[in-house]
């Protein structure tokens, strides 16, 4: 893996927490898939998100007999989602793959995926069509998860598409330009744009170790996700409002034509009745209130996450648009 400047860059990003019993059986599977790849030069970016354990010893002992290895040690443990946007910002290559350190992404699909981005696709995912092993519950939130993203956001996300995934350095560099804290790697990635690709997989079984996600830490990537793609919670207030207001008043209409006709309908309204369509009148106001409010804080929103205005496909030598 020697460096040569006639041959393109592959790098690849690991982003590891508490991986210390996979990382040799990893990085071993790597070396076999990368030999067969003599016409790339790859670099290897194992970021170490605060691990408690011995993975990052690990990685540097694998670094002292071999050059193309890089590593990113994090203060602390801030996260997959960080430590994943480290290794992108970091990384050299002409393309770049990320994957997880336990072993359940089949690195034996990295040269499909280079082949993908060679007929000219920005972005290549993995998609996970099973997971052995995986539970009910994460198999099934899974499903809700993409089911709910896909009809609140604007950005269409593929059910089971993963971190395992290469992107074009044109891409690299747009997703710099992106700033938002509580992020979603693959869903910003998804909402730049660019020719995307998609290879199917059976993840493989993990070998040590327990999955580093909680159910806690997954509905917190959930509810992050939610507010970093989408605007439309901030609009729940605006729509129950459009409906409880209007119901309200077309209720108390009907209540007070009838009373003044001498309640035909034997309804036997009391003043209580009053009192409650009354006060249902009330919280369609305050609903509806909430709702400009909601509003306005969903431009705040965008303004604030500082994403870049437009994404280019493609530059010319000069860096400009290429308009051909």
């Amino acid at each position: 893996m020697a460096t040569n400047t006639t041959k393109q860059r592959i790098s690849i990003v690991i982003p590891l927490y508490n991986e210390s019993a996979n990382l040799s059986i990893l990085h071993d599977s790597l070396r076999t898939v990368l030999a067969d790849l003599p016409d790339y030069d790859f670099e290897i970016l194992y970021v170490n998100d605060g691990s408690q354990d011995d993975s990052l010893g690990i990685v540097q002992g694998i670094a002292k007999h071999n050059d193309a290895i890089r590593i990113i040690s994090l203060s602390r443990n801030f996260g997959k989602e960080v430590a994943t946007t480290a290794g992108i910002h970091a990384a050299k290559g002409d393309a770049i793959i990320t994957l997880d350190a336990d072993g359940q992404h089949p690195v034996e699909l990295i040269p499909q995926f280079i082949e993908r981005w060679q007929a000219g696709s920005k972005v290549v995912i993995g998609v996970r069509t099973s997971n052995q092993g995986e539970g009910f519950t994460k198999r099934y939130g899974s499903k809700v998860f993409y089911k709910v993203m896909n009809r609140l956001s604007g950005t269409h996300l593929v059910p089971g598409s993963s971190d395992f995934r290469l992107i074009d350095r044109f891409v690299q560099q747009e997703f710099m330009r992106m700033t938002e804290r509580n992020r979603i790697t693959r869903g910003l990635v998804d909402w730049l744009g660019y020719r995307r690709d998609y290879i199917n997989y059976v993840a493989n079984p993990r070998v040590n170790g327990d999955a580093g996600y909680s159910f806690q830490r997954l509905v917190k990537l959930f509810i992050d996700s939610i507010i970093s793609l989408s605007i439309s919670p901030l609009y729940i207030a605006a729509y129950l409002g459009a409906f409880v207001l209007p119901v309200s008043v077309l209720l108390g209409l009907f209540m007070v034509v009838d009373k003044l006709i001498g309640d035909p309908l034997n309804l036997h309204l009391t003043g209580g009745a009053f009192v409650l369509v009354l006060m249902l009148f009330l919280i369609g106001v305050l609903l509806l209130s909430q709702g400009i409010i909601g509003l306005y804080l969903s431009h705040i929103h965008s303004e604030t996450q500082n994403r870049p205005l437009y994404v280019i496909d493609q530059y010319n030598s000069k860096g400009l648009v290429d308009a051909s």
